[in-house]
């Protein structure tokens, strides 16, 4: 399950039809728009590859550096597909992907808690 979030949500990332569709530059507040739902997605791939990796010490940690590297990934497939965002830009939305891979461990780790508690 993991890898096909990761596959579909990759693909949705590089897609000029995605793009224009989820944030249209027409919106003031488009970039705004686009990071926070990086942020979600990245999340998603942060909560199921801690589900298919299971139980680590340092679940958090593992989550952010692999999705940190997930987005970087992406990044570099949409600069080699012509994007011209910049390297501030790149290593603003690999951050994003660090972030969300983290906030998937945290919010997996509640559920399992309040699992737990119930």
């Amino acid at each position: 399950m993991a890898l096909l979030v990761a596959a579909v949500l990759f693909w949705a990332a590089t897609s000029d039809l995605v793009y224009e569709a989820t944030s249209p530059t027409e919106l003031s507040f488009h970039i705004a728009l686009r990071k926070a739902y990086s942020i979600a997605a990245f999340a998603l791939v942060g909560f199921t590859a801690d589900k298919a990796l299971g139980p680590s010490a340092k679940a958090v940690l593992r989550a952010a550096i692999l999705v940190g590297l997930y987005s970087a990934a992406i990044e570099v497939t949409q600069d080699s597909l012509g994007s011209k965002e910049g390297l501030a830009w790149n290593v603003a939305d690999t951050l994003c992907g660090v972030v969300g891979g983290a906030l998937g461990v945290i919010i997996a780790r509640r559920i399992e808690r309040s699992r737990t508690n119930a």
